[in-house]
């Protein structure tokens, strides 16, 4: 099975995003995965070159003329640098060349892209982006919609529960995940319109609805699998926690640094500092999934390591193995919430 990899989109490319590919290529426990290495072959020789990369059974590159920098507008993907790599990437997946695309490159590019190349799947309004989120206890949490939409109607925020539940069956084997909708109280009376009118909706539908859950819950509860927001609140969210992990290990390295003592003490509690790093580490799943397309496409972060960049390329490998866009489309109208019938059936 064949994944399409950005080798321009990131803030380390194409350097990082060569180097990962040439291991994983290497990885006995990665040899049933291929890959379609696109972007500037020119630019690209000497990484090539550096990490002993040639065209084989396993490996093919694409040229890509162009590549939608992070100043650029979202748009450009699909506008002023249609020949992107971005955009070739999602051509691919919609010309059934490859199974699924991973690029760590701008997010707006990589969303316009997708949405306009391999179009949504059947019944299902707008994609969605699920950001994997730590918890307290240890676990994990899916946010979605973490960015794509910033303007969302009470289908969408429906689906996102939807195309959210799948995602954690499959990324956290949850057999049935508790979802929960964002909001500014508990009680079903609190929040805004959109929120309220999704609430009476979610509570209609064939999943285990748990209700609003608060800000306060989504990091140290344990009932809640999936949080529902619209793409504004959940960039937010993702974003105001980026800052503060690294603003909580500014404050823990100046503490730790004052005295002689401290830096004692810091060296002794070295292995608990890697454990707290690691559990955070948004590496361990490489990137988040563009839900509700007709392909598979993963969104990595732009510092991303060639780490994280090999795990969105499994995690793209395994979506596409899992046929996860069918299945979301089979749940959307298993749940009546298809795009064609939703506002008949659910508008009050």
């Amino acid at each position: 099975m064949k994944i399409a990899v950005d080798a321009m989109g990131g803030d380390y490319a194409p350097d990082v995003v060569v180097q990962a590919v040439s291991e994983l290529l290497k990885d006995e426990n990665d040899k049933n995965i291929d890959i379609v290495l696109v972007g500037h072959l020119e630019k690209l020789a000497y990484y090539f070159e550096k990490y002993n990369l040639k065209p084989s059974s396993r490996l093919e590159f694409v040229h890509a003329e162009t590549v939608v920098e992070m100043s650029d507008l979202s748009t450009a993907a699909i506008r002023a640098k249609k020949n992107s790599s971005i955009t070739v990437c999602a051509g691919l997946v919609a010309d059934g060349h490859v199974a699924g695309v991973a690029s760590a490159g701008h997010t707006g590019a990589a969303v316009a892209a997708s949405t306009v190349k391999m179009r949504m799947s059947k019944g299902v309004d707008r994609p969605c982006i699920a950001s994997v989120m730590p918890r307290a206890n240890g676990g994990r949490w899916i946010l979605a919609d973490a960015g794509a939409n910033t303007d969302c109607n009470p289908m969408n925020l429906v689906q996102f529960a939807i195309m959210g539940e799948l995602y954690a069956k499959v990324l956290l084997g949850k057999s049935n995940p508790a979802i929960g909708l964002l909001s500014v109280g508990g009680e079903d009376c609190k929040g805004n319109d959109l929120t309220k009118e999704t609430f009476r909706i979610l509570s209609q539908m064939p999943i285990n609805f748990i209700g609003n859950v608060e800000g306060h819950d989504t990091f140290t509860g344990t009932e809640c699998d999936v949080v529902v927001c619209d793409g504004f609140v959940g960039n937010a969210i993702l974003k105001s926690c980026e800052s503060l992990a690294k603003a909580t290990m500014q404050w823990l390295k100046d503490a730790f640094t004052r005295n002689t003592f401290r830096k004692a003490g810091a060296l002794l509690a070295k292995e608990a500092f890697y454990e707290l790093k690691k559990h955070g580490d948004f590496e361990e799943y490489g990137g988040a999934p563009l839900l509700g397309l007709n392909g598979v496409c993963i969104i990595g972060h732009g510092i991303s390591s060639p780490k994280a960049i090999k795990n969105a390329i499994r995690v793209a490998h395994r979506f596409a193995e899992q046929r996860v866009p069918e299945k979301i489309s089979s749940r959307i109208y298993e749940c009546g919430v298809e795009k064609a019938a939703f506002a008949s059936r659910f508008q009050s």
